[in-house]
């Protein structure tokens, strides 16, 4: 069974540059079974997606409110998911979530990013 755990700092200021980490384990980021993603939920909204990327790794999508400030990628040598967050505002701040989307869903627990002055 996929575990995903995230990682990154909780504060940063608004403009600033932020990097979250998914590490994987119980199966391979590379695998063709899932694609993978992060979701963010701020309090009071619903769940939405931030980005993901495709099973091959070459592609990716992003949301309209992250499009050119926010890049997904994946580590393949240390089964890694993460996202470059760049250009950071307050209406970033949410709970961010990293997913394995296939015939099952697996999500991690979520890591708090606040942007505030």
């Amino acid at each position: 069974q996929v575990q995903l755990q995230e990682s990154g700092p909780g504060l940063v200021k608004p403009s600033q540059t932020l990097s979250l980490t998914c590490t994987v384990s119980g199966g391979s980021i590379t695998t063709n079974y899932y694609y993978w993603s992060w979701i963010r939920q701020a309090p009071g909204k619903k769940r939405e997606l931030v980005a993901a990327i495709t099973r091959a790794g070459n592609s990716a999508i992003y949301g309209d409110s992250v499009k050119g400030r926010f890049t997904i990628s994946r580590d393949n040598d240390n089964n890694m998911l993460n996202l470059q967050m760049m250009n950071l505002n307050v209406n970033d701040t949410a709970v961010y979530i990293c997913n394995a989307v296939g015939t099952s869903n697996f999500w991690g627990q979520g890591t708090q990013v606040t942007v505030s002055s």
